[in-house]
């Protein structure tokens, strides 16, 4: 921990930030409030703007942001393109490549091979299962450092295809 009094999760994403808002609401919904703060760290303010709708607890853009958050959180969520010079179509810089991934904490991967990388031996799963995964081992790391974990929170009645939302 970095001496806060949450569990700081960074979620980056850039283009239309919508892997990111998926994880952020995921995430929401999985950890427990006031235990966790999810912070979205977009390579734009359209990416941080979803996010930031999907339950994030504040959001910044840019790569000043990415590279100043990234030594601040406690875990890096993200695809691969955020540890990639020109990932996510050219937007993730040199500079917030390198500092997300010199960052001295674990870093959280979806690999979809958006960035002509093939990472080998992975699962070959639609991205729901993914980011289901990668939440559940989020919720482990929680644990080993928060204790356990309460009831995570179920996402709303389901309105048109969309929640409406975490019920107590």
């Amino acid at each position: 921990m970095h001496g806060s009094k949450q569990f700081r999760i960074a979620v980056i994403d850039g283009q239309g930030g919508g892997i990111g808002a998926q994880l952020v609401e995921q995430l929401a919904l999985a950890l427990p409030a006031g235990k966790a703060e999810i912070i979205a760290l977009g390579t734009n303010a359209l990416a941080a703007g979803k996010m930031l709708r999907a339950g994030a607890n504040e959001a910044a853009s840019g790569e000043n942001a990415i590279i100043f958050n990234a030594k601040r959180a406690d875990l890096l969520v993200g695809t691969l393109g955020m540890l990639m010079p020109c990932g996510f179509s050219g937007e993730m810089t040199t500079a917030a490549a390198e500092a997300v991934s010199s960052a001295p904490v674990p870093k959280y991967v979806l690999h979809l091979n958006r960035s002509g990388v093939e990472v080998i031996g992975k699962l070959q799963e639609p991205l729901p299962h993914l980011v289901d995964l990668l939440v559940n081992k989020v919720r482990e790391l929680f644990a080993e450092q928060w204790g356990q974990l309460e009831r995570p929170r179920s996402a709303g009645v389901v309105a048109g295809g969309k929640t409406t939302g975490p019920t107590p």
